[in-house]
């Protein structure tokens, strides 16, 4: 009896270490989607950021795993896409994306990161319902402001504060970029009646085109800016930070890149925006008639645009995917 009670507790102690092994073996990521905000449901309502991926890629095949100090859970399916709703804002998208990466459920260290959400665009640069690729990501709020009565008249209002000079510009991997394009720059795009008739309001070129794919500089802000002169500060930053044109407005792109990069680099993130409304007023309107508009009196398109960034971004996330033994190691040479 004492014989048998011995070999029974070795073999329990032989495999409890396979066990602890086997629960504990971390997910390997292959392609990380950082959504900002959903408005109800993952799926089966009006859909948000989050909804159009979460049905692609986690609503049959997903594992959820909880993460403290993370906003919402995280999904994996079994081909190493993960994703997770981040929150809004810098603070909030950046603290659920080191809660995330720090957790030793999973290995980010051969993984890209999809930045993806809605955004702005200057009427000069871009139009309700184009889905654009971050070349770079800039910080708008690192600096000093002051009211522009108390400066020369039209003069920049803004002025870069030292000692935040890495904290406030991130050139995203250029040869990235240029693979975001490659795959996704001839994506069908959906469009709106609703849209279509907003764009004649205003009379830039760019504005009025149809959607399409494209690139520039992402601006990173905690406030909602708006107006000709705030856009136009915008485009002086990018200009003064040495960036590509400023053409998307958004909340959250540089501070998660600021975490991934300082966690294992910046080579691998991609920021990925689609348009749902102008920084700015028609000639028209004022900035205060733009921001809170009369009932029918607002941009259309928001639900073809949440769309349209999920089928631009599931190409590239496809691809690595089906690709994996040639992008694990690094983004692979690209091909003229």
């Amino acid at each position: 009896m004492r014989l048998m009670l011995t070999a029974s507790f070795v073999a329990t102690l032989l495999a409890a270490p396979l066990i602890s092994v086997a629960q504990e073996a971390p997910i390997k990521v292959k392609v990380f989607v950082g959504a900002m905000f959903e408005i109800g449901k993952n799926t089966g309502d009006r859909a948000g950021e989050f909804q159009h991926w979460y049905e692609r890629y986690w609503m049959k095949d997903t594992k959820e795993v909880t993460v403290r100090g993370a906003l919402n859970p995280v999904y994996c399916n079994a081909d190493g896409v993960c994703g997770s709703v981040l929150g809004m804002g810098k603070v909030s998208s950046s603290a659920s994306v080191q809660a995330i990466m720090l957790n030793p459920r999973f290995d980010f260290s051969q993984a890209y990161f999809v930045i993806s959400g809605v955004a702005g665009t200057p009427p000069q640069r871009g139009t309700i319902g184009e889905v654009s690729w971050g070349t770079w990501v800039l910080d708008y709020d690192l600096g000093h402001r002051w009211a522009p009565e108390e400066n020369t008249p039209g003069a920049p209002t803004f002025m870069p504060r030292k000692g935040y000079e890495t904290l406030r510009r991130f050139e995203l991997n250029p040869q990235l970029v240029a693979w975001a394009m490659k795959l996704s720059s001839d994506t069908p795009l959906k469009d709106s009646d609703s849209a279509r008739a907003y764009r004649t309001r205003y009379p830039d070129a760019a504005a009025r085109r149809a959607p399409f794919v494209g690139t520039g500089t992402h601006m990173t802000g905690d406030t909602f800016f708006h107006g000709p002169g705030m856009s136009a500060q915008a485009q002086y930053i990018a200009k003064l930070y040495g960036a590509d044109d400023y053409v998307i407005t958004e909340m959250e792109a540089a501070a998660i890149t600021l975490v991934i990069k300082r966690l294992q680099g910046s080579d691998r993130v991609m920021s990925l925006r689609g348009a749902v409304n102008f920084d700015q007023g028609n000639p028209k309107e004022t900035t205060l008639q733009h921001l809170d508009p009369a009932p029918g009196e607002t941009a259309g398109g928001f639900a073809e645009t949440v769309e349209n960034v999920e089928l631009v971004g599931s190409r590239v996330v496809d691809h690595i995917v089906a690709n994996w033994q040639r992008w694990q190691a690094g983004v692979p040479p690209l091909k003229p």
